[in-house]
Order: structure tokens, then C-alpha cells, then sequence
């Protein structure tokens, strides 16, 4: 074999190589745009490119206790982030309003007092959704609104 033909080898098969990397570039190129224009990134790493939706309407939650005038005792309620909050009182009736802009919230009041009758409610915007009363010894009632 000649000293030609030795080297002529090498340079027949580079040819492809020649080929090969500028087809992978544009095609790499075209992906990579494709990817931008169709808005896909972030959406194989579970991200959400669109951002979060959040209402804006407030909701107005209004926790009511009533009795006897003169009653006292203790309330729990859960707050407008689904804590757990406590109050006492000293007279009736006692109230609290909370604000959101939560699309559902989970609205829960109980109350003991020692009086022999308690009553509670519930009402979101204005409509009533809950009412309970009770009477008896140290009375204790509760209302709760799954979904308000």
C-alpha cells in the first residue's frame, strides 16, 4: 500500500464525520427554538410557567355566639389559615369576622359557657350556612362549614 493510499484512508471516512456534526447542530437548534415558542419549559420539571391563580374577591366569615346576656365561657374557632385559635368572653352575644381571598375555607366554632342555653352560626358573605343551640347545665355547642 502506498503512502497515498495510507493517507487518502482516513480522509474517505472523514466525509462523515464532516456530515454528521452539522446535521446534529441544526437539529439541536430546531429543538432547543421549538422549546421556546411552544412554551414548554419548565413543564418536564413539573413547573408551572403560567403562574398561580389567585382570586381577588374577598370572603367574609362571620363566627357567631349567642346566649343569655350576662353568660361567659370560652370559643374556639379555626382561623382564616386553618388555625386553631381560642377567645373567651364574658357576655353574650360575641362575634368574629374573618377576610380571605381563599377560594375554600374550612370554617369551625364551638363554644361552652355557664349558662344553661348557647346557640352559634356560621354565615359566609352573609348567608347563613350553619346554626346549633343547645340548652341544659354548662351548655356547649359547636357549628362547622365544611366548604365555605
Amino acid at each position: 500500500m502506498s503512502a497515498m493510499q495510507r493517507l487518502r484512508r482516513p480522509l474517505e471516512r472523514l466525509w462523515i464525520v464532516l456530515v454528521i456534526v452539522p446535521v446534529a447542530a441544526v437539529g439541536a437548534l430546531v429543538i432547543y427554538r421549538f422549546h421556546g415558542v411552544f412554551g414548554s419549559e419548565g413543564a418536564a420539571a413539573g413547573g408551572n410557567s403560567g403562574g398561580e391563580i389567585v382570586s381577588t374577591v374577598p370572603k367574609y366569615v362571620t363566627y357567631e355566639v349567642y346566649g343569655p346576656e350576662g353568660t361567659s365561657g370560652m370559643v374556639s374557632y379555626v382561623d382564616e389559615r386553618a388555625q386553631a385559635q381560642e377567645a373567651t368572653f364574658h357576655s353574650l352575644p360575641w362575634s368574629l369576622t374573618l377576610t380571605t381571598t381563599l377560594p375554600s375555607v374550612y370554617a369551625n366554632v364551638m363554644a361552652q359557657g355557664d349558662g344553661h342555653e348557647l346557640g352559634c352560626r356560621i354565615t359566609v358573605n352573609g348567608e347563613l350556612r350553619d346554626e346549633q343551640q343547645t340548652d341544659g347545665h354548662a351548655a356547649a355547642t359547636f357549628c362547622v362549614v365544611k366548604a365555605a
